[in-house]
């Protein structure tokens, strides 16, 4: 899930015009070719001209409906974040156990953005970690602007609930969550991917888990209303 930062004016060339009826499906077929060319070859190494060989239709096409490699990018990565979940889309009987309990369904549930969501999951981490500062500078304005997780709803029903504290601004929470979160399934899916990066003894599966529980000790210390308390 996703950090939040900056608020510079936004680049024309991302500026978005509603496109018509007629080119609504071109659009789509161009991104969701897109989509699959940029989590195989990575940002950088992307080329537009190859997107629209593999299409059949003409670079300058592409170029007319997204105005250059970064905004069919940006667009590319819109798409990808909102086929995820939010954090409230957790089954019902793991949102009535609470606010900590539903965010350890999707911490355990973290390798299945390898195994079912790859090719979105990979575009998201090449938006977060893999472009240049002024397309990020966007994708973070995305993220604030639309909530594609859930994250503002999430923690207002662990304010009703009385799990989280309410002597910090809902925003700071919001933010505190976006950024561990988010990096911490990245360590998870790293593990995942590279099995050899860490060092480790033991059984994987309950390292993962012990990983888990200390992770959401940590967010209970930070943002856990018994904290109040104390």
């Amino acid at each position: 899930m996703s950090g939040i930062a900056s608020s510079v004016v936004s680049p024309p060339r991302y500026r978005h015009t509603p496109p018509r009826p007629r080119s609504e499906g071109k659009r789509t077929r161009i991104i969701d070719a897109a989509m699959r060319h940029f989590a195989e070859q990575g940002y950088h190494a992307s080329r537009v001209g190859d997107i629209a060989s593999a299409l059949g239709i003409a670079k300058g096409s592409i170029f007319q409906h997204f105005g250059s490699k970064d905004g069919l990018f940006f667009e590319v990565y819109k798409k990808a974040v909102r086929s995820f979940p939010c954090y409230l889309d957790a089954p019902a009987e793991v949102c009535e156990r609470g606010f900590f309990e539903v965010l350890r369904y999707w911490l355990v549930r973290t390798e299945h953005l390898v195994h079912e969501d790859w090719i979105p999951y990979r575009v998201s981490l090449l938006g977060n970690y893999g472009t240049d500062l002024t397309l990020k500078r966007e994708i973070n304005r995305f993220l604030m602007a639309e909530d594609p997780y859930g994250t503002v709803p999430f923690v207002r029903f662990g304010l009703q609930r009385g799990e989280v504290r309410t002597d910090l601004d809902q925003e700071m929470i919001v933010s505190i969550l976006d950024w561990t979160v988010e990096r911490f399934q990245d360590a998870l899916l790293t593990e995942e991917l590279d099995p050899g990066l860490f060092r480790r003894s033991g059984d994987p599966s309950e390292k993962k888990e012990a990983r888990i529980g200390q992770f959401l000790d940590v967010l209970k210390r930070a943002i856990g209303a018994g904290r109040l308390a104390a």
